[in-house]
């Protein structure tokens, strides 16, 4: 476990899921309330746990809430996914086994802990779906430019830079960050691209949740449009949209301080957070 104001440390722990075992990288973000709520931190497609930088301490310190960050099956340093194509439901497996799976391993208990999920990308598609598949469970959501189907601008995004990996600069940013660089990018840019994929779409999903929820997503995103954030809007009346300017499709490096207090807002507005008593922390 770690202060707020260190690096996280990574910890590992071991989880039994549908007859295998999977080891998973992770790390606590401690805060000086014990039953303060709880963030927990779903990366982007071709994230992990060192690639939300200082975002999660951030956050954390500014809420005065704790915090789980984490390297989903096959990323960072956690067992990495066998060779081949990845499974077309793979969000939704995150969402509905790997996700309680980790909870229960770390003897954690959503409807009695305030947690919050905070998910990126497909990571936050996996807050949706987990969000929608067990209802009254968490304090809130709040997702940053998740995908719901699949759009082509998205998909010649990643064709685009399918072609071009071998001796990139995002190809080095990987090894920096992935046990296997290499097999995190293939397989989720294989199926991202991939005819089996293109009918994909979980908006039948999401008028199920009935917790606290924000999208937020840059203007100028490059893996979607902001139809992306008016599917969750039509489906879920009570949602709060922020759609930012001068961002693309990471909000949280792109524009942390205008991200920051829409949270901070959100957050206080659900009687999640006291922000007098946080900016004095």
């Amino acid at each position: 476990m770690i202060d707020t104001k260190d690096t996280p440390m990574p910890e590992h722990v071991e989880l039994q899921v549908e007859g295998r075992g999977v080891r998973l990288e992770y790390a606590r973000i401690l805060a000086a309330d014990d039953g303060a709520p709880l963030i927990v931190f779903l990366h982007e497609g071709l994230g992990s746990l060192s690639m939300w930088g200082d975002w999660p301490q951030r956050l954390c310190r500014a809420t005065n809430t704790r915090g789980l960050v984490f390297s989903r099956y096959g990323y960072g340093h956690s067992t990495p996914r066998p060779t081949g194509n990845w499974p077309s439901d793979y969000l939704e497996l995150e969402a509905r086994v790997m996700l309680p799976a980790l909870f229960a391993a770390l003897d954690i208990q959503p409807e009695k802990e305030k947690v919050i999920l905070f998910g990126h990308s497909d990571g936050g598609t996996i807050a949706l779906l987990h969000s929608a598949m067990f209802p009254h469970t968490l304090a809130a959501t709040i997702v940053l430019a998740p995908h719901e189907f699949v759009e082509e601008v998205g998909t010649q995004r990643i064709k685009t830079l399918q072609q071009g990996f071998n001796g990139s600069s995002l190809a080095r940013m990987l090894k920096e960050h992935h046990a296997d660089p290499t097999g995190v990018f293939r397989g989720w840019s294989e199926l991202w691209v991939a005819d089996r994929y293109r009918d994909w779409n979980i908006e039948h999903w999401l008028s199920r949740i009935t917790c606290p929820l924000m999208v937020a997503q840059g203007a100028q995103d490059q893996y979607g449009t902001l139809e992306q954030v008016h599917a969750v809007t039509r489906a879920v009346p009570h949602a709060e949209s922020v759609i930012l300017e001068n961002c693309r499709h990471i909000p949280h490096q792109e524009q942390p301080e205008a991200l920051l207090n829409h949270v901070r807002r959100f957050l206080s507005l659900h009687e999640l957070v006291d922000l007098l008593a946080a900016s004095d922390s």
